[in-house]
């Protein structure tokens, strides 16, 4: 059975004092669903958060990480480094990484596969632009960047993938997603996983939504059977609003 998971990711927020306030005040929180709860600090805070949250359920994770191991990569950070300070989780494939950073379906697919080969765990995300959506050439998009980066590996490797879809459109524009085009299109991933592979993979895999979740609405978007948590942005930053996202399930 599929995992239910809420990550938070913190982007380029919060310095240190921040974060161990953060932190603090995710501690007082209480949990009541059986969701798997990450949250994504900045690197300069991984370390520091991993050690706070060491004995909770919230696992620390990566926003992002380099496909080479070492070397002449100024500014970089490799999968081991990530697994010293205790990460086991990376986010890859961000619409923000792909936007602002030109990250590439081609390099992405060299991330996926080091993080692979360090056992670290890929949080992989993917989503169309606004102008995909009103061409109606969003599932056409999508598709493309699913395959493009994952399809190249065995069944087997995609348990350690979690497939993040992100309606860019749905992201700060002023548009929204319906829960019911979420739905749809986790859906239409779901059948193309299962085109690839089979049923049982494509079936063994979480899916997460990451258009604007927030308390309001996360119920409804939880409540459809191809969605099975978020990856959330604005709403990680405070402790409350992260949990009652949490605890919609």
């Amino acid at each position: 059975m599929r995992k239910n998971i809420v990550a938070g990711n913190w982007k380029m927020n919060n310095d240190l004092a921040q974060t161990n306030a953060l932190i603090a005040d995710l501690k007082n929180q209480e949990q009541t669903s059986n969701a798997e709860v990450m949250v994504a600090p900045t690197f300069t805070n991984l370390h520091q958060s991993f050690n706070a949250l060491k004995d909770s359920k919230v696992e620390v994770i990566a926003q992002n990480m380099h496909f080479a191991e070492n070397g002449a990569y100024t500014g970089e950070v490799s999968a081991s480094m990530l697994k010293s300070v205790g990460v086991e989780t990376v986010i890859l494939g961000h619409s923000e990484r792909r936007a602002y950073f030109n990250e590439t379906d081609e390099l992405l697919t060299k991330k996926v596969d080091a993080a692979l080969a360090n056992n670290i765990r890929v949080i992989f995300c993917f989503g169309e632009e606004l102008a995909d959506r009103k061409s109606n050439n969003h599932e056409t998009v999508v598709k493309s960047q699913i395959t493009n980066a994952l399809f190249h590996l065995e069944a087997s490797a995609l348990q350690n993938i979690v497939l993040a879809y992100e309606p860019v459109w749905a992201i700060g524009t002023g548009e929204t997603a319906s829960p019911e085009q979420a739905q749809d299109m986790h859906k239409y991933i779901r059948q193309t996983l299962a085109n690839k592979y089979d049923e049982k993979t494509a079936n063994g895999i979480s899916i997460l939504y990451g258009g604007s979740v927030k308390p309001t609405n996360a119920k409804e978007i939880f409540s459809k059977p191809d969605v099975d948590g978020g990856l959330i942005g604005g709403a990680a930053l405070k402790a409350e609003d992260f949990y009652a996202i949490v605890n919609a399930f």
